[in-house]
C-alpha cells in the first residue's frame, strides 16, 4: 500500500516535470523549430485542426521554416493563423509556400524570456510539492486508520521528499538547460 503511494506520486511528479519540458517547446529561442508551430490551430472547414495535419512544416536553416500547404485554398487561413498566434512572425507566401523567418532576439527579449522560464519552473515546483503534500496525507490517513505503524510512516514520508527532491531537481536542471538555450548566440 505503502508502495503504490510512493510509486504514484514519483509517476505524477515525473509528468509533471515532462509536461513543463515539453511547455519549454513553445518559448522561442534563437533556432528555428517546427515545434514553435505546433500548438496553431488553423480553421479547417469550419473546424479548428492543428497546423501539422493541414500542412507540413520544415526547418530549412537555423532561423527559418517553411510551411506547405496540402491544399492550395489552405494557404489563406493557415497565413490567418500564423498572424493570429501568439508567435509575433509575419508570413511571407510565395505561390503554396508559407515562409517564417525567425529575427534574432535581442538581449531584452533573452531576458525575458528567461523570467518566463523562470516562472514556469517555479510553477512545476509547486505542482510537485502538491503531489507531495496528497501524498503525505494519504500516508497520514494511513497511520491514522491503523494500518501502518509510526515508524513506517515516518520512513514513507522520508521516502517521498526524496522523490520531491529528485523531481525538483530535474526541474533545476531543464530551467538552467533551456535558459542556456535562450541566453546562447
Amino acid at each position: 500500500m505503502l508502495n503504490d503511494i510512493k510509486k504514484d506520486a514519483q509517476t505524477r511528479m515525473a509528468k509533471s516535470v515532462e509536461a513543463f519540458r515539453h511547455d519549454l517547446v513553445k518559448v522561442r529561442t534563437g533556432r528555428a523549430s517546427t515545434a514553435l508551430v505546433d500548438h496553431i490551430k488553423v480553421n479547417y472547414y469550419g473546424s479548428d485542426m492543428p497546423l501539422s495535419q493541414v500542412a507540413s512544416v520544415a526547418v530549412t536553416d537555423s532561423r527559418s521554416l517553411t510551411i506547405t500547404p496540402w491544399e492550395k485554398q489552405m494557404v489563406g487561413p493557415v497565413e490567418k493563423a500564423i498572424l493570429a498566434s501568439d508567435l509575433g512572425l509575419t508570413p511571407n507566401t510565395a505561390g503554396t509556400v508559407i515562409r517564417l523567418n525567425l529575427p534574432a532576439l535581442t538581449e531584452e527579449r533573452r531576458r525575458e524570456l528567461t523570467k518566463v522560464v523562470h516562472s514556469g519552473g517555479e510553477d512545476a515546483k509547486v505542482a510537485i510539492r502538491n503531489i507531495r503534500r496528497d501524498a503525505n496525507h494519504q500516508v497520514k490517513e494511513l497511520l491514522k486508520d491503523k494500518q501502518i505503524t509510526e515508524d513506517e510512516a515516518s520512513r514513507s514520508e522520508t521516502e517521498i521528499q526524496k522523490i520531491t527532491d529528485d523531481a525538483i531537481k530535474g526541474v533545476d536542471e531543464v530551467v538552467k538547460a533551456k535558459e542556456q538555450e535562450l541566453m546562447a548566440v
